[in-house]
């Protein structure tokens, strides 16, 4: 079994729900106990192996591109969307060729974690079955994450496998913004231009090949300078704990 080698982080969004700190730079870049968002997400992918990683780029890219340039210890690619933002589904097909028909990782930009036992990437690897799964998400139990205040995404069954949150209802999983993708999942979505990745994954849900890992450990979203100040703050708190 091919174990997912290559990764995609997710970067050319607007950053509307940072402002006013994303007006002079772009999301990615903005800082979290003085370490930029994105590279949160590449140490991570680097600490498990990860040897090429698909950063695309819109909002401000020059600033995102020279400081991925400042990276010497993975091979980084520029999946150049200045002209036109295309949505999650839209990036992904547009950076396929790059994964040469491998499964990779895809990660949000404004999404990390404290780890709880052992791994969240070493799990997802493990749990990984190429020939039952188009994509395995990372899930946080929604009552316990930091930065998210959403009724959650998905229900989750005993082995694993996902369906949606029914309409005005609470659903105890939250999705990380992380995944393992098999190329198969965009099969029959659009060959170029923006379209979401929803539609997607709801045709997996359908033939029962979307798959969800519980995260052992503590979510955080980043996505408002509120949740940037209580992912601070946590994080503190944390370090300070005996």
């Amino acid at each position: 079994m091919t174990l997912p080698k290559k990764a995609m982080i997710l970067a050319a969004g607007l950053g509307t729900r940072m402002a006013p700190l994303t007006a002079t730079r772009p999301k990615p870049l903005i800082e979290l106990n003085g370490k930029a968002l994105i590279d949160y997400a590449i140490d991570r992918f680097v600490q498990h192996g990860v040897n090429l990683i698909v950063v695309n780029v819109h909002y401000l890219a020059d600033q995102l591109v020279a400081h991925l340039k400042k990276r010497k210890d993975v091979e980084i690619r520029i999946c150049d969307e200045r002209d036109a933002i295309l949505d999650t589904g839209g990036a992904i097909a547009k950076a396929m060729p790059l994964f040469e028909g491998e499964p990779f990782f895809t990660h949000n930009s404004d999404s990390l974690w404290v780890e709880g036992m052992g791994s969240a990437l070493a799990r997802m690897r493990q749990r990984w079955n190429p020939d039952t799964m188009d994509a395995l998400m990372l899930l946080a139990p929604t009552a316990t994450a930091i930065g998210f205040d959403g009724r959650g995404d998905f229900e989750m069954d005993s082995l694993g496998g996902l369906k949606r949150r029914e309409e005005m209802s609470l659903a105890p999983f939250v999705w990380t913004g992380v995944q393992i993708v098999h190329p198969r999942l965009f099969d029959s979505a659009p060959k170029s231009g923006r379209f979401s990745i929803n539609p997607l994954w709801d045709r997996a849900i359908e033939k029962g090949r979307l798959f969800g890992l519980r995260l052992d450990g503590v979510w955080i979203h980043v996505g408002s300078p509120q949740a940037l100040e209580e992912a601070e703050g946590f994080l503190r708190d944390l370090a300070q704990t005996p």
